[in-house]
């Protein structure tokens, strides 16, 4: 999927105002995300986005790599989460957690099914809780 195919579809998703504030909140998302999924893993997702974004993503990806951050990924939760993605964006907690569900909503369909099945497997049941139904479900039961 490219760029502003992706900045589009977030924009109706998230019923944002204009592509501006998608471009934020996809970006605010994506460098969340970055930081709670391990770095390898998050490096296979900045592998399948359009090099405009998935620089957001690397950008987390490279600081963790160079001692800031642990390889694994950080533990957060979904309070965490909408903060980060708030402060990011520029909006409120609520407002970041819609925006979140959009982005989370085209990147099930940008990436492969088998990254998106891993990706949803290191999330806690809250954040997970963000993704489009089929991947939200628990496997564990």
């Amino acid at each position: 999927m490219q760029h502003d195919e992706m900045i589009g579809k977030v924009q109706a998703l998230a019923q944002l105002p204009d592509r501006g504030a998608a471009e934020r909140a996809t970006r605010a998302v994506l460098e969340t995300l970055a930081e709670r999924l391990p770095s390898a893993l998050a490096n296979h997702m900045a592998a399948q986005l359009p090099p405009t974004l998935a620089a957001s993503v690397r950008q987390k990806t490279d600081s963790a790599a160079d001692g800031h951050g642990s390889t694994s990924g950080e533990r957060f939760d979904l309070t965490v989460f909408a903060g980060r993605i708030a402060g990011r964006a520029a909006t409120d907690e609520e407002t970041a957690i819609q925006e979140a569900a959009g982005v989370l909503e085209v990147l099930d369909a940008a990436l492969t099914p088998e990254l998106t099945e891993k990706m949803a497997g290191v999330l806690p049941a809250d954040i997970r809780e963000l993704l489009p139904a089929g991947r939200a479900v628990d496997d564990g039961g």
